[in-house]
């Protein structure tokens, strides 16, 4: 996958990778959907470590906690290794990026940051009670996004 410097002419497309089969699903229905061949597309990680420091214990273990930081980072790693496999095999131009954070926040950030022209989400369904209790980050992306957001749900 080449990584363009200059985006100037096509559209700029955020999607956004979890590795989950909804976001599977949403890369997949963007590629047969809405694709342009002259798209650049990025495809956004991003990662929460927030369990890794909650042990249930007042003082967590430091090194278990690098321990369990280690072990995410080199998973995470294969998961942007298969997004950006996805984008090669797709023959998508674009680039992988992957950013700690809410994802919602990061994913609207990057897009604003990007110029990007469209965000594309996948939505893991979650019922009314948990998604008004917790919130949802496709909930978070449409409410928060400057630009047009698609939400695929299967």
């Amino acid at each position: 996958m080449a990584e363009k410097s200059d985006t100037s002419g096509s559209r700029v497309v955020v999607v956004a990778l979890d590795g989950s089969e909804f976001s599977e699903y949403a890369f997949n229905w963007y590629k047969e959907n809405v694709h342009r061949a002259d798209d650049f597309v990025i495809a956004v990680h991003s990662p929460e470590y927030q369990h890794c420091l909650s042990s249930g214990h007042a003082r967590p273990d430091i090194k278990q906690v690098v321990e369990q930081m280690e072990q995410e980072q080199k998973k995470k790693n294969k998961l942007l290794e298969g997004f950006s496999a996805l984008l090669t095999d797709a023959g998508m131009t674009g680039k992988v990026k992957s950013v700690i954070g809410s994802p919602g926040e990061v994913i609207v950030r990057i897009a604003d940051e990007e110029n990007a022209s469209l965000i594309v989400t996948g939505a893991r369904g979650v019922g009314k009670i948990r998604r008004t209790l917790l919130g949802s980050v496709s909930d978070y992306i449409v409410h928060h996004s400057h630009v047009p957001v698609t939400v695929c749900r299967r």
